[in-house]
Formats: structure tokens, sequence, C-alpha cells
């Protein structure tokens, strides 16, 4: 009798996540949209800058850093929002703040003849899209694990994840063609536009209810976060190699630049679809760990390949190891915190990921103008192996969300 009954109970809970995980997917455009008008703006805006504004490549990157500066700023405040007043909200005013960037972009265009005034407000609508993304993702990721339960944590966050590295990938040719045919005005009007049209998909939905009835200390989350924060960090130190350096070495060894990311990029997505539920059944710290070394030893082999096709297994070992890590480690940092604080461990967690790419991709530049480009990768796989201590120290205490002991989120 109790045999059946946990049967049924085993199907009841599949069919749950089943329709938990279609309503999955307008969190997911959401997220898509915040990071394809991110997107847009990466290829064109040293365009803009450095040959419509005619400002020097230092202005160029100040422009560019400023939404990310911002992104890493506003993530606490994204996470207590999203506690505080619910997960859709955040998301609705993340969207809202997105498309007031969009219209800052167009105010800047007004004074191109001043081309000083016109960076600054471009460098206000950089931070306005900054702190948007950040109340997007944040509270994305909070809605979702609401839907799902904490013992889906690992599949949220890879599925959410997957639409911001998706929009990241569509985003650059995006803009490219938008650029192209209607200059920066084109750009500008789909940041104000898209995210508009997207509120349309997410103000139907139904709210999860906040979790702000007992306010959880910013120094209680940030001590269960920081140490998944920083192995996440670390292995992130790949992903800022591959997506900056991976083009140049291809190119210096005579190989076509444009197989390498998107083989990364390919292996990352399907690893994300179909694997990102790994950490939610055999335990975070056990895939986080196996995939940090999977991560190593494909950016190992990219550095060492002394043909195309090795360096491609590389650059797909390097994508699918990353791929679980995030998931893998926030679900050790999700499952130390409390219902009313994982909006909040949610901004935290992500913002070691912004820290490792704001400070990390640069730090790597300078590596390779010293010691070659070929350092970048074997330093990347470095940080990477630096991340297993941290994933190993959690095996012990690790325990799947699926097991008596947890409890679906509640907001």
């Amino acid at each position: 009798m109790y045999g059946n009954a946990n049967a049924q109970g085993a199907v009841q809970r599949r069919a749950e996540d089943g329709r938990g995980s279609i309503a999955l997917f307008p969190i997911m455009a959401a997220v898509f949209v915040a990071f394809l008008v991110i997107g847009m703006a990466m290829p064109v805006l040293p365009l803009h800058v450095h040959e419509g504004l005619a400002l020097s490549t230092f202005i160029v990157g100040l422009v560019a850093g400023t939404q990310f500066g911002a992104a890493i700023l506003s993530r606490v405040w994204a996470g207590r929002y999203a506690d505080a007043s619910g997960a859709k909200r955040a998301v609705i005013v993340g969207l809202l703040i997105a498309a007031m960037s969009g219209l800052v972009y167009l105010a800047s265009l007004r004074f191109v003849a001043n081309p000083t005034l016109s960076a600054t407000i471009l460098l206000l609508g950089r931070a306005l899209l900054g702190v948007g993304e950040s109340f997007i993702i944040t509270g994305g990721q909070s809605w979702g694990l609401a839907i799902l339960g904490l013992r889906n944590t690992s599949k949220v966050l890879a599925w959410v994840g997957s639409a911001m590295f998706a929009a990241f990938a569509a985003g650059a040719p995006v803009g490219a063609a938008l650029y192209g045919g209607y200059g920066f005005t084109g750009v500008a009007l789909a940041t104000t536009l898209l995210p508009v049209a997207t509120l349309a998909l997410v103000a139907p939905l139904r709210p999860v209810p906040s979790t702000a009835h007992v306010r959880t200390g910013l120094l209680k989350v940030m001590a269960a976060v920081w140490v998944p924060g920083v192995g996440a960090a670390l292995s992130s130190v790949g992903f800022g190699a591959v997506t900056a350096f991976s083009a140049l070495l291809f190119v210096s060894r005579g190989w076509p630049a444009w197989p390498a990311f998107s083989t990364f990029a390919l292996a990352f997505i399907l690893t994300r679809m179909f694997l990102g539920h790994l950490a939610d059944r055999f335990g975070g710290a056990k895939v986080a760990l196996i995939s940090v070394l999977v991560e190593a030893v494909g950016l190992g082999l990219i550095e060492l390949a002394p043909g195309l096709t090795l360096a491609l297994i590389g650059a797909a070992l390097t994508g699918l190891g990353y791929s679980l890590v995030y998931p893998g480690l926030g679900v050790e940092a999700v499952r130390r915190v409390p219902a009313d604080g994982r909006g909040l461990a949610m901004g935290a967690y992500t913002a070691f990921l912004d820290v490792a790419l704001g400070f990390g991709t640069p730090a790597l530049g300078l590596l390779a103008n010293i010691a070659g480009l070929s350092a970048v990768f074997l330093a990347s796989a470095v940080a990477a192996l630096c991340a297993v201590p941290i994933a190993a120290s959690f095996l012990r205490s690790s325990t799947s969300p699926a097991t008596p002991a947890s409890h679906p989120a509640s907001g």
C-alpha cells in the first residue's frame, strides 16, 4: 500500500513538474528579450561611439562596461525587491526599466553634434539597462523556483540561463543587421519596443506570493552563497576566455574564427536543455565537481590542440562542462537560504559571475599581451581546477532537493 502511495506521489510530482516547465516559457521569453537587447548593442556600441561620435577607445570601454557595473551594483536590490514584492513584479519592473534605457538611447542621438554630451546620456541608458537586466534575471529565477519548487532548482537555473545565453548568441547578428540598415536609431528603437512587447506576454501570468514576511539578512545570505559563488566565478573565467579570445586564437593558428564559439554555445545550450536536471537528481556538488573537471580538460585541449578538430572537441567539452557548474553550485547556494531570501540569494550568487566576467576577462587580455593567447586558456583551465575543492567541500553535506527534507519554494 505504501509502495502504491509513493508511486502515485511520484507520478503526481512529475505531472506538476511538467506543468511547471511549461509555465517557465514566458519567464524564459522575458529573460531572452532582456539579454537580446544587451546582445544587440555589443557589436554596434564600439562602432557608434568610436566612429559615429569620434570618441576614444577608452570611452568605448566605459560605455560598454557601464551596463555590467550597474548590473553588479543592483543585484542585491533586485533580489530584495523580488522577495518583498513578488518575482513577477520584479520582472515587470525590469522590462519597464529596459524600455526606458532604449528611450535614453534615442535621446542621446539628438545630441550627436556634441559627442561628449551624447556619450554621457548614452552612459545613463547603459546603466538603466544593467539595472533592468538585474531585475529581470533575478526575478525570473525566483519566479521559476516558486513555480517548480526547490527540488527543481538546477532545472530552473539551467533553463532560464539557457534563454540568457541563446539571446547573447542571437543578439549580435540582429544588432549588426539593425545597425547596418538603420544605424544606432534602429538598435535604440528595438531596445525600447521589445521589452514593451514582452510585457504583454508577462502581464497576464499568475503571480506567486512574496516571501518577505521575515527578511533574511544580507550577511546571512552572503555567508550561505559566497563559497559556491566563488566556485561559479572561477569556472566563468573559461567562458570569458572562449567568448573574448577563441576567435583570435583560431585565426592565429590559421583556422576559421567562427566555429569556436558556435561549438561552445551549441554544446552549452544542448547540455542545459537536456541535462539541466542532473543536479536536482544527483546533488549539485557532485554534478559541479564533474563539470569543472570536464571544463578544465576542454580548455586545456583548446590550448594544446595541434589541429582544428581537437580544438573544436575542446570547445565542446568546455561548453558541456561550464553549462552545469552554475546550476550545480546554485543548488548548493539556494538550499542553504530560507525561502524568504531566495531572490536575494539569486541576486548575490549571480553577481559573482558578473565580477568574474567584468574583471577576469580584462585580466586575461593583459595575460595575452604578456604571454600569448595560449596562456589565456591554460590560466582558465587552472581557474576551473581551483573550483574543484570548492565543489568537493559540499559533497558530504549535499543532498538532492528531492529528498524529504526539502520542500517547494513558496514564493
